[in-house]
C-alpha cells in the first residue's frame, strides 16, 4: 500500500529507465510533475499489488485462493468507493466485464506459480532509500522481499503486463539490477531477482553478482550526470522510442507538434537535489 514517503528526493528505477528513454519525458513527470490520468493497465496493476500485499499481512496457513479472491473484491469495491470515476475507464459493461474477469485471473495465475503458505517474507512494498559511492540518491518500492534461513535474499517484483520477448529480457531486467543495487547498498546483494508475470505465468529471474552491479552503479552515475547537464541547461530532449505511441505527455513533445511547457526552476532545484552538489564536483 506504500504508506511509507521517500525522506529525500531520489531516483526510481522507473523513471532513470524513462531518462534513457526520453529525457523530454522524464522532465515532464519528475520536473515539471506532470500527472498522466490512470488507465486500465495501472487500475489493474495497483488493485492486484495491493491485494497480495494484503496477502501476505495474513497468517500464512490462511493464505489461500479463496481468501485471496475475497481481499481482491474488498480492495476493487474500496477503490470504486473512493473514486467512482474509475468506471470511465471502461467503454461500455463487456469492456468493464473483461478487464474484470482479467483481473481475477492474475490471482488465480499467482497460486499456479507459488505456494504462500510456504512462504514468510521478509517484507513486502518496503521503501527502500540509499545513497552511491557516487552521491545519486535512489529510491524503490519492492514488491516482496524473501529471506532464507542462511540470509539469502530473494526480490520479488509481480508484473500485471506481457512477459517480454527475448529481445527484451535486458531491458525487463534494469528494474530488478537497480532493485539488487539498493540492497546491497542497504542490506546484502540478493542472491535472486525474479520478475513473476502473472498473465502468462512465466517467470524471469537474474542471479546478480558483485562485479555487475558494480558496472550497473557505474551506469547510473553517467545517467545522473546526464540528467544534471540537462537540468543546468533547461533543456532536457525528446527522443523518438517503440513507446512513444503509448506516452501521455505525447501532446506536449515537439516531435508530435506540441508545445512544451517553460521548464520550472523549483523543479529542476529538485532533480538537482537527487545528486551531488554540482559545485562539489
Amino acid at each position: 500500500m506504500r504508506n511509507s514517503l521517500p525522506s529525500r528526493p531520489a531516483l526510481s528505477a522507473s523513471r532513470t529507465k524513462e531518462y534513457q528513454r526520453c529525457p523530454l519525458q522524464f522532465r515532464l513527470h519528475v520536473v515539471d510533475r506532470v500527472k498522466e490520468p490512470p488507465t486500465q493497465a495501472t487500475l489493474l496493476g495497483t488493485t492486484v499489488h495491493s491485494t497480495l500485499e494484503n496477502l501476505y499481512a495474513l497468517p500464512r496457513e490462511e493464505r489461500n485462493e479463496t481468501l485471496a479472491r475475497e481481499l481482491l473484491r474488498t480492495e476493487w469495491e474500496k477503490t470504486l468507493a473512493g473514486d467512482p470515476s474509475v468506471m470511465n475507464l471502461f467503454t461500455d459493461r463487456a469492456d468493464f466485464e473483461r478487464w474484470h474477469e482479467r483481473m481475477y485471473s492474475m490471482i488465480s495465475s499467482y497460486f499456479a506459480i507459488e505456494d504462500p503458505q510456504a512462504l514468510e517474507p521478509l517484507s513486502t512494498e518496503a521503501l527502500v532509500e540509499a545513497t552511491t559511492s557516487q552521491g545519486v540518491n535512489l529510491l524503490g518500492y519492492i514488491d516482496r522481499v524473501d529471506q532464507a534461513p542462511n540470509g539469502d535474499l530473494r526480490v520479488i517484483d509481480y508484473k500485471t503486463g506481457k512477459a517480454p520477448s527475448p529481445r527484451f529480457q535486458e531491458e525487463a531486467l534494469f528494474q530488478m539490477r537497480f532493485y539488487a543495487l539498493l540492497l546491497s547498498l542497504t542490506k546484502r546483494l540478493p542472491k535472486r531477482t525474479q520478475l513473476v508475470y502473472l498473465a502468462s505465468q512465466k517467470v524471469l529471474t537474474f542471479d546478480p553478482d558483485s562485479a555487475d552491479i558494480s558496472r550497473f552503479s557505474e551506469e547510473l552515475s553517467r545517467t545522473w550526470e546526464s540528467m544534471r547537464r540537462d537540468a543546468l541547461q533547461g533543456y532536457f530532449a525528446p527522443r523518438r522510442n517503440p513507446l512513444c505511441n503509448w506516452c501521455g505527455v505525447r501532446s506536449m513533445c515537439p516531435l508530435f507538434d506540441g508545445k512544451t511547457p517553460e521548464i520550472p526552476a523549483s523543479g529542476v532545484e529538485r532533480l538537482l537535489a537527487m545528486g551531488p552538489n554540482p559545485s562539489a564536483q
